[in-house]
């Protein structure tokens, strides 16, 4: 095989009817048919034709005259593996999974199969598409609930929007947390963040003296990126192993975790709750 250049794009408009992807795909990049299949099943090959866009998987699609392929090739994202996710409920219309440090809420044009959306269509039985529904952090770990139908989506999308679900964090941050605060209250941050109201409520779980670490349970109000990361730093109290707004040098995984999950479901009607400190 030639050698290729990594990262790069390919962008191949359709003049003519019966082609297919691989075939075309290896014309014009000089990578292998098997290559390119595989670069197709990991998500990094597109087709679109007007203002509609979508991945293309099957080996053998056939392409249409006006349409346009497109090839996003990054030898670093496409050798990634995948962190293995925990199935905690299959609801049929949605499941909800306790995501591992470096596993991705979604993919990029550079492909999806380290995402957990994709871990989902490829692992449940039956088979059935993935949709997101919030995000966590690629570096955070804990609950995250992926919707199989559009509706699903849109429903529990919802929910989350009118604030409807509570969900509840812990961390581990750098420094003895216990002088913030009274007993049994909490403290809270009410500060913006990239310009939209953003408030979080931090309280003390435990003090490791021996680390020089405490243990914090964190509830938000809204969902912005990195706030509970961001509000934390404010207080002088990074998260352990926040390589973003933490100390610098901090070469841990992250310890954020979304432990709680509580809503009501919009098909059965009945409070679902799901927790990682509980379980056996």
């Amino acid at each position: 095989m030639p050698d290729i250049k990594s990262p790069f794009e390919k962008h191949i408009e359709i003049t003519e009817q019966g082609l297919n992807a691989v075939d075309l795909l290896a014309n014009e990049t000089g990578l292998s048919k098997q290559k390119i299949k595989q670069i197709m099943q990991k998500g990094a090959v597109w087709i679109s034709k007007g203002k509609k866009t979508q991945r293309i998987r099957r080996a053998k699609k056939s392409l249409h005259q006006g349409e346009t392929l497109h090839l996003y090739y990054d030898q670093a994202v496409l050798a990634k593996e995948p962190a293995e996710p925990l199935l905690m409920s299959d609801e049929g219309q949605y499941s909800v999974w306790n995501k591992p440090y470096g596993l991705l809420s979604q993919g990029s044009k550079w492909g999806d199969h380290c995402t957990i959306t994709r871990w989902a269509e490829q692992h449940l039985k039956p088979q059935r598409v993935s949709f997101v529904v919030h995000r966590l952090d690629r570096a955070a770990n804990g609950l995250i609930i992926i919707a199989h139908e559009k509706g699903a989506a849109a429903a529990l999308s919802t929910l989350f929007q009118q604030r409807k679900v509570e969900k509840r964090y812990q961390i581990w941050v750098h420094g003895d947390f216990s002088s913030q605060i009274e007993q049994d209250s909490a403290v809270k941050v009410d500060s913006e963040i990239d310009g939209r109201n953003a408030v979080s409520y931090f309280s003390f779980v435990n003090y490791d003296s021996e680390s020089n670490r405490s243990l914090l349970d964190v509830s938000i109000d809204t969902g912005r990126k990195h706030q509970i990361r961001r509000h934390s730093a404010l207080l002088g109290f990074p998260v352990v192993g926040d390589r973003l707004h933490g100390h610098e040098g901090d070469r841990e995984d992250l310890q954020l975790s979304a432990y709680f999950l509580s809503f009501t479901c919009p098909y059965t009607g009945q409070r679902k709750t799901y927790n990682l400190l509980n379980r056996q």
